[in-house]
């Protein structure tokens, strides 16, 4: 959607947690996006809020952990370009994360309705598009891509 030639976007922040070579996947359930599909703790930044304090927050609410924010690395950020006029662009960046305290888990429940470790090589099928493609990309050493939905 734009204002006057200028796009507006919905920013979203995401944690990529790995562990001896697996990735940390919760399964969306019950949200009305992507139910059945796996993704990453992630969440849109809140008004007045910095990305990378929403990473934190959002690994914090989603599973459970606590994160320095120092130990996020930027790793990817895709463009997400709504084809639909009435429709708000998306932009979503993923941070990779090796150090945390806690044991990550399922902290939504209702929202989500399994969580577990996954080799980064061998992701399930059915995985949110973007946090797929962010995570392949990543793997090439590509720091920027773009989905058109």
């Amino acid at each position: 959607m734009s204002t006057s030639g200028y796009v507006k976007a919905l920013v979203g922040a995401h944690v990529v947690l790995i562990q001896n070579g697996s990735v940390f996947l919760i399964r969306r359930f019950n949200t009305g996006f992507s139910d059945g599909c796996y993704s990453i703790p992630a969440g849109h930044v809140d008004d007045g809020e910095n990305i990378i304090d929403a990473a934190v927050r959002e690994a914090r609410e989603e599973a459970g952990i606590t994160i320095d924010a120092h130990d996020l690395i930027f790793s990817h950020v895709v463009h997400i370009r709504k084809l639909n006029p009435d429709e708000m662009d998306r932009m979503q960046f993923f941070f990779m994360c090796e150090r945390w305290q806690g044991e990550p888990t399922n902290c939504e429940p209702e929202k989500c309705d399994h969580a577990d470790w996954f080799p980064i090589d061998r992701l399930p099928e059915n995985m949110v598009t973007y946090v797929r493609q962010a995570l392949i990309e990543h793997a090439r050493s590509s720091a920027f891509s773009t989905l058109d939905e």
